[in-house]
């Protein structure tokens, strides 16, 4: 299907297949949301350590989000009622927070997503709990290295495809797979938007990238084979060879010369570990 791409100020502001544009207000609003995203995980990092709840992780989420004058989004989307996602090891995605306690040698990965004056600030990381293999460590290494590979694509007159392309070749170069079945995705105003964002692809498809647009790389990478399954509670996604998964998302806008990183570390806490 061919693109079309609409001002963000005059686009519905319901979802529909046109990727909007957004001007300077929206930079400065995902900006803002952006940022408390970041600064969430980064006061999270300390606490992600053996023997706490996931639970008590994803309460410290929203209390900080309220407290800096967020609001989780993820609270009451499509009957979710938690502050964030935390998946830990082969789940791949969406985690439900709950009584399970971390481990030592857990790879996790906590995704938030607080509201701003209406903007959308969407990022996850991967935290290391207490000693991790090597073999999980790699993992995470170079899931982080798909995720800025992937950006380093994301500039006017470049594609979707080019993209994916970088982050599937580097992750298949390690004989890692690459999740097909959860994907990037517009952000903003809306929480999920055009265009969708896949990490596979061949260079020169998919949509162009022009200045204005907003949304996710978020790669989901796996040890093993790249096939998920959904569980019984609808939301938790698990690799279906049980290996390891790992994943690592920013929230960027397209601008002239190439992307702005809206979820960046203000702390300088990219990638663990974080000490």
């Amino acid at each position: 299907m061919t693109e079309y791409f609409l001002d963000s100020a005059t686009a519905p502001s319901a979802r529909s297949n046109a990727i909007r544009l957004h001007d300077e207000s929206g930079f400065a609003g995902m900006r803002a949301a952006g940022r408390l995203a970041a600064q969430t995980l980064d006061m999270i990092a300390p606490h992600v350590v053996p023997g706490v709840t996931t639970a008590a992780l994803d309460e410290m989420v929203r209390r900080f989000m309220v407290e800096h004058g967020g609001v989780p989004a993820t609270i009451g989307y499509r009957g979710y009622t938690h502050s964030c996602c935390i998946s830990i090891n082969h789940v791949v995605c969406h985690g439900i927070p709950g009584d399970k306690t971390l481990k030592s040698g857990d790879i996790v990965n906590i995704d938030v997503t607080p509201i701003v004056d209406g903007w959308h600030g969407d990022t996850s990381r991967m935290f290391l709990v207490g000693d991790v293999p090597l073999k999980a460590r790699r993992l995470v290494e170079v899931t982080y290295e798909c995720l800025m590979l992937g950006i380093e694509q994301a500039r006017p007159g470049n594609r979707l495809g080019d993209v994916a392309h970088a982050i599937q070749s580097h992750a298949e170069r390690h004989r890692y797979g690459v999740v097909r079945d959860f994907c990037g995705h517009g952000v903003g105003r809306l929480f999920h938007d055009a265009p969708e964002v896949v990490h596979v692809g061949r260079p020169g498809t998919g949509p162009e990238l022009r200045p204005g647009m907003f949304f996710t790389i978020e790669p989901m990478i796996n040890i093993g084979r790249p096939e998920v399954k959904l569980l019984e509670d609808g939301w938790t996604a698990v690799t279906r060879d049980r290996s390891l998964s790992a994943q690592f998302e920013h929230s960027i806008g397209i601008t002239e010369t190439g992307c702005e990183i809206f979820t960046a570390s203000p702390a300088g806490l990219h990638k663990p570990p974080y000490d």
